[in-house]
């Protein structure tokens, strides 16, 4: 029987040769990258505002900032109004 090698060992294996990570620290960061990635337009929108809200920042900043990070990430969302980034966050 094969053996099963968990998803993205390569990538592990390529890490673990590449920097001074252990085996199971490169598992972490990878799967830690993964679901950075995996966030939904939604979950990025609510979790930045929280973040910047305790960070101090005022509603027009917050929002400013996150409609000019939105086309940054890895695969942009749709271009979302100020009024739909607050309809995310409160409803």
């Amino acid at each position: 029987m094969p053996e099963r090698r968990p998803p993205y060992d390569d990538l592990i294996d390529h890490l673990v040769r590449s920097t001074a990570l252990q085996r199971g620290e490169a598992a972490r960061v990878v799967l830690d990258v993964l679901a950075y990635f995996d966030e939904t337009t939604e979950e990025f929108v609510r979790r930045r505002h929280r973040e910047m809200q305790s960070g101090g920042g005022t509603n027009a900043e917050i929002f400013e900032r996150i409609a000019a990070e939105l086309p940054h990430r890895a695969v942009a969302p749709p271009e979302l109004s100020l009024r739909q980034l607050r309809r995310i966050v409160y409803g």
